[in-house]
C-alpha cells in the first residue's frame, strides 16, 4: 500500500473502536465523533464541526484527585482512579494515558540511576528528575555505531541500572556462530551475580506488567465512556536519543566540535532504531499519533547550521520513515521554533502534528498551516499563575489565529502539572464555547 493508504488504514482501525466496550450507543458516538474531529484536523480536511481540544497533561489528574506523586507510582488503582476522575469531570476530546507515572517499585527493583522520584530523592509530591551525565563515553561511538542492541546490554544497561552491573560480563551474541564457538559465550550465564540480575529483570518484568495492566484497564474504561486515547505510540528524534540519556547535554554539545563526524555515524545508526519505536508501539495500539518529545532543537539551543546538521536531517527521515508505515508523528516541539518553521516545512502535507510550546502561532499557521495540523501553544505560566477569564482570553484569540479554516488542535504548551482546576476548565470549555470560529 502507498504510505496514505497505511495511514487511513491506521485512521479507521483507531476510528472503529474496535475491542473497546462501550457503555452505550452514545458512548459509541461520542467516541467516533472526537477521533474524527482529531483525523480531519490532523489531514487538513477542511473545518471540522470545531477545534479539538486535548490539553497534554503531565501529572494534573494527580494533583486534581488530591494523591501525591508518590501515591501514584506505587499505588496503581490510585492512579487509574485519578486519571479516570480527570477525563470524565473535563471531558476533552483526547486524553494523554498513565505513563506519566511509570511503576516505582520497577524502578526500586532494578536499581534506577538515570531519575530521582519520590521516596528516592525527591519528596512524595514532586514530580521525577532526570540526573544529567555521560552514561555513554566520549570513546564509545565506533561500539554504538557498530552494534546499538549490543552496546546497549552490555554497556548502557550496566551503568543505568545498578543491579544490572553484571551485564557488563556477558559476551556479544553475535559470537554465537557454531559449535567449537558457542560455550564459551555462555560461561557468564553461569555466574552467581549475573543469574542474580536476570532474577531482578524477572522481578521488573512482573511489575511492569501489573502497571501496564492497570493502564490498559483505564484506557478501556475512558474509551468505553467515548474518551480516544490522544496518542498510540512514542519516538524521538536520533540526536535526543544520544543528547538525553547518552552523552547528556554537555557531552553532545562538545561532541559536535570535537568528533562531528563520529556523531553523525551515529546519528544515522539510531535513525531505524527510532523508526522502529515508534512503529511498533503505535502499531500494538491500533492508533496512528506517535508522540516525538524534541528536546535539543529548540531556537537557543542550537545555531541554524547545527539544527540544519546535525538535528533536522535525521529527524526527517524518522518522521518520514514512520509516515511511509502509515503513522502520523505527533511533534512536541519544546521552546521556541520560530526559526525553525521555514525548514520543518519541507515534508508531506497532511501527515504530521506540530504541538509547538512558545513559537508565535501567526508564523507557525501563515508557514506551516498548509502542510501540518499545529496544536498547542497555552503557556504553562498563564495556566499556572493566571485567572480562568486570562485563560479564556488567550484561548479565544489562539482559535482566531490558528484555528482559521482547521488545521489546528487547541492544547497546552507544555505538560500540565500542578494548575487550579477553574483554568484547566476554562481551557476545555472555550474550545467547546467558540472552537467553531474560522
Amino acid at each position: 500500500m502507498k504510505p496514505e493508504e497505511r495511514q487511513e488504514q491506521m485512521f479507521l482501525s483507531w476510528l472503529s473502536g474496535k475491542g473497546i466496550e462501550f457503555a452505550n450507543p452514545q458512548a459509541e458516538k461520542d467516541y467516533k465523533e472526537r477521533v474524527m474531529r482529531l483525523k480531519e484536523a490532523i489531514q487538513l480536511k477542511g473545518p471540522p464541526d470545531r477545534v479539538p481540544v486535548c490539553p497534554l497533561t503531565g501529572l494534573f489528574p494527580v494533583y486534581y484527585s488530591g494523591i501525591t506523586v508518590e501515591e501514584a507510582m506505587y499505588d496503581y488503582d490510585k492512579a487509574a482512579d485519578a486519571w479516570k476522575k480527570y477525563v470524565l469531570d473535563f471531558k476533552p476530546d483526547a486524553y494523554v494515558g498513565t505513563v506519566f507515572v511509570p511503576p516505582g517499585r520497577f524502578f526500586e527493583v532494578l536499581d534506577y540511576k538515570i531519575y530521582r522520584w519520590p521516596g528516592h530523592g525527591v519528596p512524595p509530591d514532586i514530580s521525577y528528575q532526570f540526573l544529567e551525565a555521560e552514561y555513554m563515553k566520549a570513546d564509545e561511538y565506533d561500539t554504538l555505531i557498530q552494534d546499538p542492541s549490543d552496546f546497549w546490554l552490555r554497556s548502557y544497561f550496566p551503568r543505568i541500572f545498578g543491579v544490572l552491573k553484571p551485564f557488563a560480563k556477558l559476551a556479544p551474541f553475535t559470537e554465537v556462530l557454531e559449535m567449537v564457538m558457542t560455550c564459551g559465550s555462555f560461561i557468564p550465564f553461569g555466574l552467581p551475580e549475573v543469574q542474580a540480575a536476570f532474577k531482578a529483570l524477572f522481578a521488573a518484568g512482573e511489575e511492569a506488567c501489573r502497571w501496564a495492566a492497570t493502564g490498559r484497564a483505564v484506557d478501556r474504561a475512558l474509551q468505553g465512556r467515548g474518551f480516544p486515547a490522544l496518542v498510540g505510540g512514542i519516538s524521538k528524534a536520533p540526536f535526543d536519543i544520544i543528547g538525553d540519556t547518552l552523552r547528556g547535554t554537555r557531552g553532545i554539545i562538545t561532541d559536535m566540535y570535537r568528533r562531528p563526524e563520529k556523531l553523525l555515524q551515529a546519528l544515522e545508526a539510531v535513525v531505524p532504531l527510532a523508526i522502529r519505536m515508534g512503529v511498533s508501539s503505535a502499531g500494538a495500539a491500533g492508533h496512528p499519533l506517535v508522540f516525538m518529545p524534541l528536546h535539543k532543537g529548540a531556537d537557543g539551543f542550537l545555531s541554524g547550521k547545527q539544527f540544519a546538521t546535525f538535528y533536522w536531517p535525521t529527524l526527517r527521515k524518522v518522521i518520514i520513515g514512520l509516515i511511509e508505515e502509515g503513522m502520523v508523528p505527533f511533534l512536541f516541539a519544546e521552546g521556541s521554533y520560530n526559526s525553525r518553521l521555514e525548514i520543518i516545512r519541507n515534508l508531506p502535507r497532511g501527515r504530521t502534528v506540530w504541538l509547538f510550546d512558545q513559537t508565535d502561532m501567526a508564523e507557525a499557521k501563515e508557514i506551516l498551516g498548509d502542510i501540518a495540523c499545529i496544536a498547542g501553544n497555552v503557556p504553562i505560566t498563564l495556566l499556572t499563575l493566571g485567572t480562568a477569564d486570562e485563560v479564556k482570553e488567550y484561548c479565544r484569540r489562539l482559535l482566531k489565529t490558528a484555528g482559521k479554516d482547521g488545521g489546528f488542535i487547541l492544547s497546552s504548551g507544555v505538560a500540565i502539572d500542578n494548575i487550579r482546576p477553574e483554568n484547566m476548565r476554562a481551557l476545555i470549555e472555550t474550545a467547546k464555547e467558540s472552537g467553531n470560529y474560522f
